[in-house]
């Protein structure tokens, strides 16, 4: 173990304790796209000890310029049993678990209730809001993220009752934002956004904290530009105003 992550145990704020403590993190990863795939890809290289992926699509030839994951024999196959594959010779200490469907709230519920974080890498509203809810609602740490054209952008909600979640500045009258199929995304940005997501998970599981907790983290790529925005709790909120 120390050679493979002698340059992680070398850091001061980590070194073996941290490393331990990513040895028993279970990550739930929603979306094997362009964000889900080198967020998984760091998560499986930096040592988290399980991962459990979730996605319904076969590979297409569209995906390749971003979802890094995913070869050209890989065309028409699942992408969870490719991720699974890749990942696990990526590092073969990494426990993975696949789910090949479509889920709902209730399955979320159940299937979130023993994980120790949520990558929310999913491409439409009503997933994010769906895998938001059951986050909120079992008190586990989500972390989303977004890409489109040449901008993305990261939101770090603890759920510890101390702050707003996904719906407090979200909407289902939002879903007209579109997605990367009818608005095109640069092939780096959901690269970038994914492995920002990993890294900050990776804080989080070490005890080292994010300084993204209830911010919107707005990157544009076309300007290099990084813009944090604090996010208030909307006492309307549907999810977590009730509770």
């Amino acid at each position: 173990m120390n050679d493979r992550y002698s340059r992680h145990i070398s850091l001061k704020d980590l070194g073996e304790e941290g490393q331990a403590k990513l040895s028993k993190t279970s990550v739930f990863v929603l979306g094997m796209g362009g964000i889900g795939s080198p967020a998984a890809q760091y998560l499986a290289s930096s040592g988290v000890g399980k991962l459990v992926i979730n996605d319904f699509d076969l590979i297409d030839k569209s995906n390749l310029s971003r979802q890094i994951l995913f070869y050209e024999n890989d065309i028409g196959k699942p992408k969870v049993e490719v991720a699974k594959k890749r990942i696990n010779e990526i590092n073969d200490n990494i426990e993975v678990e696949i789910i090949n469907k479509k889920l709902n709230l209730e399955e979320y519920l159940k299937i979130v209730s023993d994980i120790s974080f949520i990558l929310d890498c999913s491409d439409n509203f009503e997933t994010r809001f769906a895998i938001s809810k059951a986050a909120f609602l079992n008190k586990i740490p989500i972390i989303h993220g977004a890409a489109i054209r040449f901008e993305g952008q990261i939101l770090v909600f603890l759920n510890d009752g101390n702050g707003p979640c996904y719906s407090c500045i979200y909407n289902s009258e939002d879903e007209w934002l579109g997605d990367c199929q009818g608005n095109g995304v640069l092939s780096t940005v959901p690269g970038v956004i994914g492995v920002m997501m990993a890294t900050e998970l990776l804080k989080l599981a070490c005890g080292l904290g994010s300084e993204l907790s209830n911010c919107i983290l707005a990157w544009d790529a076309k300007k290099n530009n990084w813009k944090k925005i604090n996010i208030d709790t909307n006492t309307s909120c549907e999810t977590c105003s009730s509770v």
